[in-house]
């Protein structure tokens, strides 16, 4: 089997995972149209973003090392990096724990401390399988992590459907992440058995420091460019436009986002087992592009008549916005190609700059066309992410199109 053709497959298997676990997120987003009014809604997004801030820091480079260890020293990097996950994830565990207790005692809302205290319990099903994670990836076994992942996310939302419908609250959206957590921790470690081997030692920390700060922050900023959005409209808004502006994002990005994290999570190995990585770049781009541009533009010409018809008729209004966010998947997925690049190319502190500077026009979008409403904010979403992300992916882009001539 050729490269690109193991690299379609593995790519096809996260796309029918992601379709999966869109189809019963479908049922979820529909149980909460018609059941959660807009602040309810608005409460857990609010929760869901400042969780998701917290969580990217799991994103540390931690698992990447693993996958790009020589063969050699991969018994001491697993042994150091089982200690990191645990020391990490605990750490999180404790912030997030206390940023609970700081929102109940500035707002008084116990409803959103609680959720944010419910996402906090991930952290302690985390690190007993993220070593098996970063090995069953070197391995190849892209196949079954994705119906992991996949199978998880199906879980969650079918849990959501139903608390939807017996127990309408914000919390249908927040639970399911924690209950489905000790599924996704058995099936990686069997799926990639591992137990420390002592002889072996452990790898040095700085090592993981060195690789790993660049990642964390761009990880970092990545949240804060996919949630921040939330929390500014929310202290601008209010938590009712909150709700809304979450579900039109949700319906338009749903795809663009999670179609980019199984890319990133394909690419990054297929880059690391190349020796012509701009080749292999290029292949990525082709198979992502030509898999997602028809399937986002045929959602955005839909989306007039399926957002009114699933959604209900009081969520009419975001037909408009979503239609216009589905079109934003086609530069994330260049620029999604461009950052996996530049980490292979040991670049990090490259996509870090990037990813900073993206973040920032993202935002600013967010603050000059909020009190527009959210047409605007869709349209200044959609043309900051093809001017920035377009202009960001340069040095990838010549790497896999003009390998010949110096790259920046």
């Amino acid at each position: 089997m050729t490269r690109s053709s193991s690299m379609l497959g593995h790519l096809l298997a996260y796309g029918a995972s992601e379709v999966a676990a869109k189809l019963s997120r479908l049922g979820v987003v529909i149980a909460v149209a018609r059941t959660l009014d807009a602040t309810e809604i608005g409460v857990a997004a609010a929760a869901l973003a400042a969780g998701d801030l917290l969580k990217s820091l799991t994103e540390n480079g931690i698992g990447q090392r693993i996958i790009a260890a020589p063969e050699a020293e991969l018994d001491a990097t697993c042994n150091r990096a089982h200690g990191l996950f645990w020391l990490w994830c605990t750490g999180l565990f404790a912030a997030q724990t206390l940023l609970a207790g700081i929102v109940y005692a500035l707002t008084g809302n116990l409803m959103l401390a609680g959720l944010i205290l419910v996402l906090a319990g991930e952290y302690l099903f985390m690190p007993g399988g993220l070593v098996q994670t970063g090995l069953a990836l070197r391995a190849g076994k892209l196949r079954q992590t994705a119906a992991i992942a996949g199978g998880q996310a199906v879980m969650a939302n079918l849990m959501s459907l139903g608390l939807a419908m017996v127990w309408p609250s914000a919390l249908v959206l927040v639970l399911p992440r924690l209950l489905t957590a000790p599924f996704w921790l058995l099936s990686m470690r069997r799926l990639h058995p591992w137990r420390g081997d002592a002889a072996a030692g452990r790898a040095p920390v700085f090592p993981f420091v060195r690789f790993g700060w660049p990642i964390l922050g761009t990880e970092i900023i990545k949240a804060a460019r996919l949630h921040a959005d939330k929390l500014i409209v929310g202290a601008l808004l209010g938590p009712e436009i909150l709700g809304l502006y979450f579900m039109a994002f949700n319906a338009g990005l749903s795809l663009a986002t999670s179609f980019s994290t199984a890319f990133a999570s394909v690419l990054f190995p297929h880059l690391c087992a190349s020796s012509e990585r701009g080749a292999a770049l290029r292949q990525g781009l082709a198979v992502s592009v030509g898999l997602v541009a028809p399937a986002v533009i045929l959602q955005s010409l839909l989306a007039p008549w399926y957002a009114p018809l699933l959604l209900g008729a009081r969520w009419e209004g975001l037909a408009e916005p979503i239609s216009i966010l589905c079109l934003a998947a086609i530069p994330t997925m260049i620029w999604t190609a461009a950052a996996g690049w530049m980490r292979a190319e040991n670049r990090p502190g490259l996509e870090l700059r990037g990813t900073a500077m993206l973040t920032a026009a993202m935002m600013a979008n967010t603050v000059i066309a909020a009190p527009h409403g959210l047409t605007a904010i869709a349209w200044g979403y959609l043309a900051t992410a093809c001017v920035m992300m377009l202009a960001l992916s340069r040095p990838a882009l010549g790497a896999a199109f003009l390998p010949n001539r110096a790259r920046a």
